[in-house]
């Protein structure tokens, strides 16, 4: 999809923001909205400041995602409006008013202090204030209303066309960088090479990636955010996970791939938890609870651990002895958007009253019921995790594991496959699926 069927389908968006925002307010005691971007924090004792990451709140309004102190105004009954900075300074390059037709659907205004905004909105009534710095003139009890927040988090779930379409693209570009880092790995490059080609192809500087990129090399790929890059590729090279995502309009995807060097007992694991993944990603169905996803990973993991060698229990006793969770130590998968983990998973109901997970899974963060328009991501997993290990093999969960075939398989690491899904009313949306399949098609008929 190209930025002008985006720039239309944004209108449309807009609107159904204007609706849930006109029904939040009114039910929280509100006339009006203010969200503000943010600002980067300054570094301790330093004149720098950290990469700017926009407030989602207010890039769920308007898709800048590069420039601080920006606000957004609504009023219901009023366009939405666009106080944009652009200060007067020969130290930086101002950022230019953006000319897209997305634009058309707002007011502009130009600032240069975002400190004296208040005066913008003074005599809108009462009046929210959504944002990580308290500015000058916003009365303290309406900064951050938590009931407010909560009416729209809960509401942002449920993604809009044009948020599904942005999905989408965010999900084409990582699919791009997924395929140029294993083509680095292929040929013997290292984490940071493979890392560096990933960011190429994606065309995304570091601090425009949703998220730190995990590339991981074998015993590296069993820790679950691995955060280092190293220089120089092991040898001998026997693994390679990535779980690397990208932005389109502040929208991220969240993608991991696994890969086996050679054959052997590694690789039949892969394809196992590759072919595991797909059938939950089969699970992601309107009216579905999401936590009996999460449960169903441990059953249809628990058959692969077995079938692999690892354990000596079917998948429903190795869920119900624990043994799962040794290998499978995080959650099935979240909600996907404006965040990685994007908000209101664990939402029962608008006013935010959490929906508990299963006894035992602490780590799950969505606990939903789904339905049509909510985007997940479906990412089973299994490890070879020391501490984990180390635990099991000092209860009764010690029986029920092979531990030479532990042994054979701890230099490799882990496996984790991850998928973007989205719940529709019939058969879902594999969004990273079709996104690798177009990626190869056109690779195929360029070469």
């Amino acid at each position: 999809m190209n930025d002008f069927s985006l720039d239309q389908l944004y209108v449309a968006h807009l609107t159904t923001l204007m609706q849930r925002t006109d029904r939040s307010l009114a039910q929280s005691g509100f006339d009006a909205l203010v969200v503000h971007a943010g600002r980067p924090p300054a570094l301790f004792l330093d004149d720098q400041d950290y990469p700017f990451k926009v407030n989602p709140q207010f890039k769920a309004w308007v898709p800048i995602v590069d420039n601080p102190r920006c606000l957004l105004m609504y009023s219901p009954g009023s366009r939405p409006k666009v106080l944009f900075y652009q200060p007067n300074d020969f130290w930086h390059k101002p950022a230019k008013l953006p000319t897209a037709a997305w634009t058309a659907a707002l007011d502009w205004t130009v600032i240069d202090d975002d400190s004296k905004a208040a005066t913008h909105w003074a005599k809108l009534g009462r009046t929210a204030f959504i944002g990580p710095q308290a500015l000058p003139g916003v009365d303290p009890e309406c900064a951050n209303p938590k009931e407010l927040i909560a009416r729209l988090e809960y509401e942002r779930a449920v993604k809009t066309p044009y948020e599904l379409a942005c999905l989408r693209k965010a999900n084409e570009l990582g699919a791009r960088g997924h395929a140029a880092a294993f083509a680095a790995f292929s040929r013997g490059g290292s984490e940071y090479e493979a890392h560096m080609s990933y960011l190429a192809a994606c065309a995304q500087r570091e601090e425009e990636m949703p998220y730190n990129n995990i590339v991981a090399y074998n015993e590296n790929t069993a820790v679950l955010h691995y955060q280092h890059l190293e220089r120089s590729a092991p040898s001998p090279l026997r693994s390679f996970l990535i779980d690397a995502g990208a932005q389109c309009r502040g929208y991220a995807s969240d993608i991991t791939r696994t890969y086996a060097r050679s054959p052997g007992r590694y690789a039949d694991l892969v394809q196992a938890v590759d072919r595991a993944q797909l059938a939950l990603c089969g699970e992601i169905v309107a009216g579905r609870d999401y936590r009996e996803v999460h449960l169903s990973a441990h059953r249809i993991l628990g058959d692969v651990l077995e079938q692999v060698g690892l354990t000596r229990l079917p998948g429903q006793a190795a869920l119900e002895s624990g043994v799962t969770s040794v290998f499978f130590p995080h959650g099935i998968g979240h909600l996907l958007g404006l965040q990685v983990h994007d908000v209101g998973g664990v939402m029962s109901e608008r006013l935010g009253h959490e929906r508990e997970r299963p006894k035992g899974h602490p780590y799950l963060r969505l606990t939903r019921m789904l339905e049509p328009g909510v985007v997940v991501t479906v990412e089973p997993g299994i490890y070879l995790i020391d501490s984990l290990l180390a635990a099991a093999h000092g209860d009764e969960r010690r029986a029920h594991i092979d531990w030479a075939v532990v042994e054979e398989l701890k230099p490799y690491g882990g496996v984790r496959i991850e998928d973007n899904v989205a719940t529709t009313a019939d058969k879902p949306e594999n969004m990273t699926r079709d996104a690798f399949t177009r990626t190869a098609v056109r690779k195929d008929a360029a070469a």
